[in-house]
């Protein structure tokens, strides 16, 4: 009975010293791992920045295509004859107009 108890003794030791150094080099380390976490969601990357802008354009591309299709319609009826159709074609031209300046030009390629 004591035979595997001896065999097991040194093997036991062994794993459990490992075991000791990796919770010291974690406990170590700790405070460097949660700075740099800190200042990782403190500031933002070039790639998320990026990323952001990305959205922010193509969210006023896609309202300036909206406001494109509602003024197409717009002047369609006042063609017509519908007075109240002009003004909000009138408007929805005044709010293309300050939404331009916000969206890149991107020269079309020659084909």
């Amino acid at each position: 009975m004591r035979g595997p108890t001896l065999v097991l003794l040194p093997i036991a030791a062994f794993g459990l010293s490992g075991c000791l150094a990796k919770t010291a080099f974690d406990v170590a380390t700790a405070p460097v791992r949660v700075a740099s976490k800190a200042v990782d969601l403190a500031t933002t990357s070039q790639s998320e920045a990026d990323e952001k802008r990305g959205r922010e354009i193509r969210k006023r591309e896609e309202r300036l295509g909206q406001l494109e299709r509602e003024r197409d319609k717009l002047q369609k009826k006042c063609l017509e004859g519908v007075r109240r159709a002009c003004d909000d074609a009138a408007a929805v031209n005044a709010e293309m107009r300050a939404l331009m300046p916000q969206v890149p030009y991107e020269p079309e390629e020659p084909r």
